[in-house]
């Protein structure tokens, strides 16, 4: 997480920006130990051997691995939020923000969708599956949450800046 905040710093220029960029990341756990929680709800006992799904290193990797498609559907959001705020000179930062919301939410759902569909190939594997479930449910809530959260929170810091001060490079 260290080397994907300087990677953000050295594309933004900024040090705050990448923070904001960064909350999708403990996104990701809300739906991750929820989901393992559901998904041994429903699991049933195969020759009377209970066979839960387990949180282990796999699906620690599996959550490791999320980071970087969560902050890259950060950077995209928050990039064309501001493009869309300075290249409008009279449009306001709640609209660019709700602009760049339409704009881009197609993309990150086609994103999020396609990483799901790609995680269902190794769930039934036995040492894998417990990184599929993690990928899975984590970019499912991190997905829906970071299309609120982020602009949510990137309003509230840049609201009363100037409009020179809020656009990144």
């Amino acid at each position: 997480m260290v080397m994907i905040y300087i990677l953000v710093v050295g594309q933004t220029g900024s040090l705050g920006v990448p923070l904001i960029m960064m909350i999708a990341i403990p996104l990701t756990v809300i739906g991750i130990m929820p989901g393992f929680w559901l998904i041994n709800l429903f699991t049933t006992p195969v020759a009377g051997y209970a066979t839960p799904i387990y949180f282990t290193a796999t699906a620690m990797i599996g959550m490791i691995a999320l980071a970087g498609i969560v902050v890259r559907n950060s950077i995209i959001l928050i990039d064309f939020i501001g493009n869309i705020y300075r290249n409008n000179p009279t449009i306001t930062l709640a609209d660019a923000i709700i602009e760049a919301g339409a704009t881009r939410l197609n993309p990150i759902f086609l994103t999020a969708a396609s990483a799901v569909l790609g995680s269902m190939m190794i769930v039934l594997d036995p040492i894998f599956s417990g990184l599929a479930w993690s990928f899975i449910f984590g970019i499912i809530a991190s997905t829906l949450f970071s299309l609120v959260v982020i602009p949510v929170v990137y309003f509230l810091i840049n609201q009363k800046l100037p409009k020179e001060k809020v656009v990144e490079k």
